[in-house]
């Protein structure tokens, strides 16, 4: 293979990983500069090229294993549903459609209400889809409301839609998304609110999390509102301030020099800016062999959590994957986990088969969160 052949191979790459994380319009730009570089010829469309990167079906694990190769989501149709994994818990609730607008813009998203659920105060968890996903898809692949049947709480799903994002991707690495007072940020804790203001909601039990672009938009509410959300729980995510424009957000995405570059000047900017240090708990999943977000994101995650105390644990999930268990607490007292997933790709931990980019050799992350959330209520 030329050194030509190679860089533009290393060039779709990047833009598969962008179409994933960022959307097409970024995907595109990459191509374009490939094909230049290249000496393409005339009329080699990036947008033909975008469309075959897109997946025919939805990007599911197999259900009698681990994906063939470590990193990558088999591409596989939906599978019939199937039973509640809990004896006797259905998805029996309310599952409804909403929609909010603010000065910020509109969104609708979806509301689980459990079943029996009679008006008293209960915990909200918010869940950000990925990209390409939707609510319908992710409640299915995180099995999210059947854990709100068993524990009792409801789970608000904001929907990002084309017309914001081509793929669906929350825009995590855009400035006037990182902000507390406007954008994206904005949209979702007004949806946040919205819930809170309609249904009886325990305020100091309101959580947020998310996968990959929706991991790393979590990140960001966690950072920004920090006095709504008492913990947050990020799934091969990436932090607040890592990316502020397409370059930087493919560097942050490989884990370069740029991004922790980055997120060092967003850690010491002053509290007026759009990003805050962070106060709350974390819990991230990152597998180490995830080829669109490199697993060191996992890791400046929890940069601030240095210093304080931290112990691992290497164990072995039902479905046959190794992981280390880390639990930090900060100098603050503020507690943490880390569960890096060993050979796990890019997909969510313990998810099932019903929804997208999930991988059900576990361990369960979606049960992993709850017990995390519930165990810490907001703290002053």
């Amino acid at each position: 293979m030329t050194k030509m052949n190679e860089a533009f191979l290393a060039s779709m790459h990047e833009a598969m990983a962008l179409l994933r994380t960022a959307g097409p319009l970024e995907a595109t730009e990459v191509i374009q500069r490939a094909l230049r570089d290249s000496g393409a010829a005339a009329g080699f469309q990036p947008a033909q090229v975008v469309e075959a990167l897109l997946p025919r079906t939805a990007p599911a694990a197999d259900a009698e294993g681990p994906a063939a190769k470590a990193g990558e989501a088999r591409t596989q149709p939906r599978r019939e549903p199937k039973p509640a994994p809990w004896p006797g818990v259905q998805d029996t609730g309310h599952f409804t459609t909403r929609h909010y607008a603010s000065h910020a813009g509109e969104r609708a998203y979806k509301l689980y209400m459990p079943g029996g659920y009679d008006g008293q105060p209960l915990p909200l968890v918010v869940m950000l889809h990925g990209c390409t996903q939707d609510a319908d898809d992710f409640a299915a692949g995180t099995r999210m409301n059947a854990l709100a049947e068993q524990h009792g709480f409801l789970v608000a799903y904001p929907i990002q839609p084309m017309t914001a994002n081509p793929s669906k991707c929350w825009n995590w690495f855009k400035p006037g998304d990182q902000q507390r007072s406007q954008g994206e940020p904005a949209l979702i804790a007004g949806i946040t609110r919205e819930v809170m203001a309609n249904h009886p909601v325990d305020a100091d039990r309101v959580y947020v999390a998310g996968l990959s672009a929706g991991g790393a938009m979590a990140a960001v509410m966690v950072q920004t509102h920090p006095e709504l959300y008492a913990a947050a729980g990020i799934h091969s995510g990436l932090p607040c301030g890592s990316a502020h424009d397409l370059p930087s957000a493919l560097a942050a995405m490989k884990g370069g020099n740029l991004a922790a570059k980055l997120m060092e000047k967003a850690r010491t900017a002053p509290r007026g800016n759009s990003v805050v240090s962070p106060s709350r708990p974390l819990i991230v999943f990152h597998g180490d062999a995830d080829a669109t977000v490199h697993v060191s994101n996992g890791e400046r995650l929890l940069r601030d959590f240095q210093g304080g105390t931290h112990r691992d644990k290497q164990q072995r999930s039902r479905g046959g994957r190794t992981f280390t268990h880390r639990q930090l607490t900060s100098p603050e007292g503020i507690d943490a986990e880390y569960w890096l997933i060993h050979g796990a790709p890019h997909a969510w931990a313990g998810g099932s088969s019903r929804g997208t980019y999930t991988d059900d050799s576990g361990p369960d992350a979606s049960a992993e969160m709850v017990r995390f959330f519930l165990a810490h209520p907001l703290r002053p």
